[in-house]
């Protein structure tokens, strides 16, 4: 085991700690060999970023999932794809300290059960996280390019049936992980004990994961947005009232800054495991470095997207203030439970006469 390898004897993302090889280099040579100042660092800086990025992400996800099932106001189409994406990081957050925790002491003191649950969390949320981004441009194309002709699919509860397919999905995809991820005996770490050959088993699964949970739905992404685009650039569009073409923008806009930033997060690791299974990368200081990047970088992802929603949607930003209260008191919004029964009523029936006279009766599902 002379090389940097990201999958090593899982076949897999190792991002249980790249200290875990030096250990079973020093073992297997009967050595006592001191840990590497970079060793040294990790055991103790990659926990300490795991923990940081776990209360980012329960805290900011957790909030994210509240306001949407509070508030009448967010529940539209793409904020229950938001909602499901949520919920991916949230479950996978709950899995850090333990990876964490084996980051700090170099080996799994959960047992096998904990072993495959936690693996198998972490690779549904990376699985849901892309299949619900494509879901999500996959519904910017047709709320953008045919907004009359997918009303009837652009619907709550066809959300919702979408979002269970979408978990359905991760969960296949992710069997082989369910199956042979347990503990290693040999250094007593928790990844995936591939059947001989090892090896062939191992780049399968890496080449299997890029083409099925990256590039795959990547390629699908960038279809819809250049779609959207020539249509966008067309006569075609002028259809509908300004505040509806309006609102539409925004939400493209936000869905497509959040699918740039998974992309920044995970392309890295994606290619850094690519490269690793075409050319042997060495033991050296800095490639180290630079894979416990790309790893701490591709967990960040999770915690990224309540932020992003902050400083993108408006609706988002006002009922992240109201529930921390720090919305002005004169500020009444929809869903407010202070809001008096006769006033709440007034302004939903202001707002049903709005969309029936800008949009000819079609529901408007896309503003968040």
């Amino acid at each position: 085991m002379d090389n940097l390898s990201l999958s090593s004897a899982s076949g897999w993302k190792n991002k249980t700690g790249y200290s875990n090889l030096s250990i079973y280099n020093n073992e297997t040579e009967n050595k006592t060999v001191p840990l590497s100042p970079v060793t040294a660092v990790s055991s103790v800086l990659i926990p300490v970023v795991y923990f940081l990025v776990c209360a980012i992400g329960l805290s900011g996800n957790t909030l994210v999932i509240y306001v949407v099932l509070r508030y009448a106001k967010m529940k539209t189409v793409t904020n229950i794809y938001i909602v499901n994406l949520a919920v991916a990081d949230e479950l996978f957050m709950l899995g850090l300290p333990f990876l964490a925790t084996q980051n700090a002491i170099s080996y799994w003191p959960f047992g096998s059960f904990l072993c495959r649950l936690v693996m198998t969390v972490d690779g549904i949320n990376q699985f849901t996280s892309i299949f619900c981004l494509t879901v999500m441009s996959i519904d910017r194309y047709l709320a953008v390019v045919h907004p009359i002709k997918s009303t009837k699919w652009r619907r709550p509860r066809v959300a919702k049936v979408i979002n269970a397919t979408v978990w359905t999905l991760s969960f296949l995809v992710v069997l082989p992980m369910i199956i042979f991820a347990d503990v290693q005996e040999d250094i007593q770490t928790c990844n995936i004990n591939w059947p001989e050959p090892m090896a062939v088993w191992s780049t399968a699964f890496i080449i299997y994961t890029s083409v099925l949970g990256f590039f795959a739905p990547l390629l699908v992404i960038c279809l819809c947005y250049l779609l959207i685009v020539i249509k966008v650039k067309s006569s075609g569009l002028r259809v509908g009232s300004t505040k509806r073409r309006k609102s539409e923008r925004k939400v493209t806009r936000m869905v497509v800054i959040i699918v740039v930033v998974f992309v920044f997060c995970w392309l890295p690791f994606y290619i850094l495991n690519i490269v690793n299974l075409i050319v042997i990368l060495p033991e050296e200081p800095a490639l180290v470095g630079v894979y416990f990047s790309v790893v701490v970088l591709s967990y960040a992802n999770s915690c990224a997207n309540p932020i992003l929603y902050v400083f993108l949607s408006d609706n988002f930003k006002q009922s992240f203030r109201k529930v921390l209260c720090l919305r002005k008191k004169n500020g009444v919004e929809d869903g407010d439970p202070t809001m008096n029964r006769q006033e709440k009523t007034r302004l939903q029936e202001t707002d049903v006469s709005q969309r029936n006279t800008e949009f000819n009766g079609h529901m408007q599902t896309s503003k968040v």
